[in-house]
């Protein structure tokens, strides 16, 4: 490897390893830094999302959403199944296959786009030069006219429920189980709980989900997250808002948790096994040196601008040790603009339409403002909903459950924010989007032809609702 560069990217996720991409796309000298290896010592790019998280998870709530479907669903269809069986392990080394298959994708991609991959530990010294410990312990030192942060986060851990990894885990523990738990407790009701929590639910675990918020899905539409919580009901989710956990004990092989309920008395509970996923946090512990010049927040986020440059000139900062939700396609949006900057072009991220998703089935999708965000802010706005359960193509896939959401300025009809529970909430939430990029109108919407049958017309009869026109239910009367 030579020892100088346009640009050094630090973490080889979903930021960094687009950043790489982008950058030698546009003709930059590339090195892209990592420590993931495999038991074999080789390169496993791709970071969190790819290795311990994104992928993964959708990997097994794929499995463990078609083994429900046969075990429950297929009879409605006509389909009848004897003696259906979960083989765990057989599930857990299919998702390790795709982790595998994805590795080698973004290696691929890296020497196609001639991507330098350095494997080791990064460290920032002043001088944009990077320390890079390997496996084995030795250090090589590079140098870089541009620098990009992307390290990424990892879970938090929090003193009443210290990991063993055994049956106290974290979201990483909780994708290699080797069985089915009996009893399943999930400290934490966001995204990663909900998806967590659903997979073993799926397969047959009694989930029960303590959440300490009074509120469920607090940064979603409240009127999407009051129906995501019932459709999770009627799903078995056993969801205790206002549960704060206090402590925890493992005794053989589960493990009871102590929590205080809504009204502050202490109740005890036992699983088989419990995830703690209450959260991410940025990873730049040793990261950089004295005297490189990073400014850091209380928290360990790196202090960058709108355009993620942090206060050294020629180092930038992206994805999830940066302001902003922690979501792969924002840090890859980052990365690209970082590259394309470096390279003197014009670039940005709009940060006002970042798709949330969460992978649950049904899914639950939102971007722009919710009504409530809509509200505090004074703007006058109308609001049209629609349900699946009157759309013939959910009916007919059996998918019933959910509605779209269409919020609309009153007095120019822009569309404001999108947001669905139901089957293919993310596909169609994008499709919003890529309506509010280009500043579309609830009108544009309505006189948009979409295909039947599809469930993306429950956006359409959504957009006509907030005029009052929907066709196949009735209006409210305004």
């Amino acid at each position: 490897m030579t020892d100088k560069f346009d640009v050094a990217v630090i973490g080889a996720g979903p930021a960094g390893y687009v950043c790489a991409i982008r950058a030698a796309q546009l003709g930059l000298k590339t090195v892209c830094i990592d420590k993931w290896v495999d038991d074999k010592g080789k390169a496993k790019l791709g970071g969190t999302c790819l290795n311990v998280g994104c992928i993964p998870s959708k990997a097994l709530l794929d499995t463990s959403h078609k083994f429900h479907e046969a075990h429950r669903g297929f009879k409605a269809h006509g389909i009848s199944l004897d003696n259906l069986d979960i083989d765990v392990p057989a599930m857990i080394k299919r998702k390790d296959k795709v982790i595998k298959q994805m590795n080698m994708g973004i290696s691929g991609l890296f020497k196609a786009n001639g991507v330098e991959a350095a494997l080791g530990t990064a460290k920032v010294l002043a001088g944009k030069q990077i320390e890079i410990t390997a496996e084995d312990g030795s250090v090589s030192v590079i140098s870089a006219e541009n620098i990009v942060i992307a390290t990424g986060s990892v879970p938090i851990e929090i003193p009443p429920t210290p990991l063993d990894n055994d049956i106290i885990v974290d979201s990483t523990g909780a994708l290699e189980f080797s069985e089915v738990p009996g009893r399943l407790g999930v400290i934490g009701a966001g995204v990663i709980g909900l998806e967590l929590g659903s997979v073993w639910s799926r397969l047959g675990s009694k989930v029960t989900v303590l959440e300490a918020q009074e509120s469920f899905l607090a940064l979603a539409d409240q009127q999407i997250a009051k129906e995501s919580a019932k459709i999770f009901k009627k799903q078995k989710l056993d969801i205790r808002l206002s549960a704060r956990v206090v402590g925890s004990e493992i005794k053989g092989n589960e493990v009871e948790v102590r929590y205080l309920d809504t009204a502050g008395e202490e109740k005890t509970e036992t699983y088989d096994k419990l995830i703690v996923c209450v959260g991410r946090r940025p990873y730049t512990e040793n990261l950089f040196a004295a005297d490189a010049g990073i400014n850091l927040d209380e928290r360990g986020f790196v202090f960058v601008d709108d355009q993620c440059r942090t206060d050294v000139p020629g180092v930038f900062a992206i994805g999830d040790v940066v302001r902003g939700p922690m979501l792969a396609h924002k840090g890859s949006e980052e990365g690209v603009m970082v590259a394309e900057l470096i390279a003197e072009k014009v670039a940005q991220v709009n940060y006002e339409l970042i798709p949330s998703v969460i992978y649950t089935h049904p899914e639950v999708a939102w971007a722009g403002k919710t009504e409530e965000e809509v509200k505090a802010s004074g703007e006058e706005y109308k609001v049209g909903t629609f349900p699946f359960a009157a759309i013939g193509r959910a009916v007919a896939a059996s998918e019933s459950d959910g509605m779209v959401k269409v919020i609309a300025d009153k007095a120019t009809d822009r569309v404001l924010g999108v947001h669905a529970v139901g089957p293919c909430a993310a596909e169609l939430v994008q499709q919003g989007v890529i309506a509010m990029e280009f500043s579309a109108s609830a009108e544009d919407l309505q006189l948009t032809m979409f295909g039947h049958p599809t469930f993306g017309e429950a956006l359409h009869e959504a957009a006509l609702a907030v005029d009052g026109h929907a066709i196949h239910m009735p209006n409210r009367k305004r």
